[in-house]
């Protein structure tokens, strides 16, 4: 490990350090989202009501469903009759702030319902089979100017009015049948609005509030809400309770083994840091490490270099006769090589073959051949003046 690895470990290492000590001491913001899940602590989850429900409800055995209603009452139906039955009876119960229920449980709900038992809803609003089924109506357009109160009209249960402002929910019944229905409750302001029914449906009945607040956390830590939540489930019947949890839409828990450190708001910061840091330290050192390779300077050719100096020394000696040979002989190899032709007789035969090949001018080519001749035949005694012209005579052929 060299030492600018080292170096990134240790800054990352500092850094996480750093922001794990000023998380720690930062006071945890609170989270008002309301949940509505029975495991969470904060203000409007419904953690209290889960721990304190066998004093609150007072059914005889209570039990928690994570499956959806369809799936559960569906199980429990019996179609040996010519109706059909349920192998359970009582009440099926649903509280959160808007339940996410399929339509197919909401019908399994109904039929369960039908059949002499009865389901206790407390949420913002109801889906439209509840208008088609119980000619109810309701609205979320309630202003109020005054401060709000929430009650029910049992006198048995006396006349408190409680005053749920955190997460008060407005939405009251415009419409009831009123053949079928009594009026449980009430919201209240500078005009009294109905918001906690009881209507018939075939054998069973349904159970509806509008102001699922007043389960949550805070509403029964604070002052005397509770006794309102109390008298409100007061109305579910004595028997079996079945409280569908998996109707609110965080009740969901996760399986992942990172479930505790992804939910600690100081845990889950550390973990993506890590995971950015290991990402950089991996970018940085993915590059392919060597050697800085050195610039080695192409070989220099020395034939040409050679050659000029053995030419110069022929030329400085004045033996022209010996560079003149040697030009020929370098030209007539390069005609041989070149073009393919015999230069063992240079009459007129090679003249037009060369002429033919090169292209070259064919008084060029002439000139050339006469001259090689007149310098094979005298082959000694060439002056200067000769050699610069079969010099500049064959270079019109090779250049």
């Amino acid at each position: 490990m060299n030492k600018t690895i080292k170096i990134y470990i240790a800054l990352l290492v500092v850094i996480l350090l750093a922001i794990l000590v000023i998380d720690y001491n930062r006071p945890k913001p609170i989270d008002w989202r309301p949940t509505y899940n029975v495991n969470d602590k904060i203000p409007f989850g419904l953690y209290v009501f889960d721990h304190e429900s066998k004093k609150i409800l007072k059914n005889d055995s209570i039990f928690k469903i994570t499956k959806t209603p369809y799936e559960f009452l569906d199980s429990q139906f019996v179609p040996d009759t010519i109706l059909g039955k349920y192998k359970i009876t009582g009440t099926v119960m649903s509280i959160g702030k808007n339940i996410p229920i399929d339509a197919e449980s909401w019908k399994e709900i109904f039929y369960f319902v039908s059949h002499g038992n009865t389901a206790f809803i407390s949420a913002t609003n109801f889906p439209q089979i509840f208008s088609d089924s119980l000619n109810v109506e309701t609205d979320a357009y309630f202003d109020y100017v005054n401060k709000t109160y929430n009650g029910v009209f049992n006198p048995n249960l006396g006349t408190q009015k409680y005053q749920l402002e955190e997460d008060l929910n407005t939405s009251f019944f415009t419409s009831i049948d009123t053949m079928n229905t009594q009026v449980l409750g009430f919201l209240e302001s500078d005009t009294t609005h109905v918001n906690f029914i009881r209507t018939k449906f075939r054998s069973g009945q349904f159970i509806l509030h509008l102001q699922p607040a007043a389960f949550t956390n805070f509403h029964l830590l604070k002052n005397n809400h509770y006794q309102y939540a109390e008298k409100v489930v007061s109305y579910i019947p004595e028997g079996n309770l079945y409280w569908f949890l998996k109707s609110n839409p965080e009740e969901a828990i996760s399986n992942s083994p990172l479930r505790y450190v992804l939910s600690q708001p100081s845990l889950k910061w550390a973990w993506y840091f890590s995971l950015i840091g290991i990402i950089i330290f991996m970018f940085f050192n993915a590059k392919r490490k060597q050697r800085v390779v050195p610039i080695i300077s192409p070989l220099t050719n020395s034939t040409v270099d050679f050659t000029k100096t053995i030419g110069n020394l022929y030329y400085q000696e004045g033996d022209h006769d010996n560079i003149i040979e040697k030009k020929i002989i370098y030209f007539l190899e390069k005609i041989r090589n070149q073009y393919l032709i015999d230069t063992q007789k240079l009459d007129d035969d090679f003249v037009q073959k060369l002429h033919q090949k090169s292209g070259k001018s064919e008084s060029d080519i002439q000139a050339v051949i006469s001259l090689i001749t007149q310098f094979r035949k005298k082959n000694h005694g060439s002056v200067e003046s000769d050699l610069i012209k079969i010099n500049n005579a064959i270079e019109k052929i090779i250049l």
